[in-house]
């Protein structure tokens, strides 16, 4: 059993690219449509709410609210986007078309093919994250010289979210599942984890709980670069975004080879 769950991991550094390359040239045909999607809803979330709400609340922890908002909408976007990849069109390759089981007949393992859609899913979570980014930016609402070091928290937290999928699209046995997901995970982390307020206002249980959830670790190291301001903690922070990156990648790969291979 031990030798068929080694045989399932990647191969090697580099058979996952493969992967990567057939899922962006088949996102290549719509890609414009893509990233007007995936813009759509975090854009409506920073001008809806940080306008509308920027008026009531004023300012937050000595910034506009708005501002504020932004960095929390970088890491939603991020965390959303590679969530919606991997859960919808990932196990449509894998349940529906199949796509798979081809792959399968070729040399790369399954491991490979669970690497390579995680860096899809992060791609796609660094075009939409850097994406509000530069707009944020563009407005006066974040320090164009954190750009360049968000894109890698971005991509960690792309990771982490599709790795996190992964298992659920591993355990689901059609669509009709990734809902209680939605609403059950992705939701609630939103408003625990300070993306739309600042996590200090939660009673106290709460705040204990949103230190161990992904998103605010992500939200802590966004939000501060594009404010210009100090970052604590970054090893803790990234230490933890990346324990949520590997095990559940590694737990996801034995329910894949338990569905698929049996």
């Amino acid at each position: 059993m031990r030798e068929g769950y080694a045989a399932a991991m990647p191969a090697n550094a580099y058979n996952w690219v493969a992967v990567w390359r057939r899922n962006f040239l088949a996102w290549r045909k719509v890609a414009l449509a893509s990233v007007l999607g995936n813009l759509a809803d975090p854009m409506t979330n920073l001008f809806g709410l940080g306008l509308g709400l920027g008026i009531i609340v004023g300012r937050v922890d000595g910034t506009s609210y708005i501002a504020f908002l932004a960095g929390g909408v970088v890491a939603t976007s991020a965390m959303t986007s590679a969530t919606f990849e991997t859960m919808y069109a990932a196990f449509a390759r894998m349940h529906a078309q199949r796509t798979w089981e081809a792959i399968l007949c070729t040399q790369l393992t399954l491991g490979d093919i669970v690497l390579g859609e995680l860096a899809w899913a992060a791609t796609k979570a660094v075009l939409a994250g850097t994406a509000i980014a530069i707009v944020a930016a563009t407005l006066g609402y974040a320090a164009w010289a954190s750009i360049l070091y968000l894109i890698p928290v971005i991509a960690i937290t792309g990771f982490v979210f599709a790795s996190l999928a992964m298992v659920v699209i591993a355990l689901a046995p059609s669509y009709d599942y990734f809902v209680f997901y939605q609403t059950l995970v992705i939701t609630p982390m939103v408003f625990l984890c300070g993306a739309v307020f600042p996590v200090n206002q939660l009673p106290s249980a709460f705040q204990h709980v949103a230190g161990l959830l992904p998103l605010a670790h992500s939200v802590d190291l966004i939000r501060p670069a594009m404010l210009g301001l100090p970052t604590g903690g970054i090893g803790l922070h990234i230490g933890a975004l990346c324990m949520y990156a590997v095990l559940p990648f590694f737990l996801s790969i034995a329910l894949f080879r338990r569905r698929l291979m049996r």
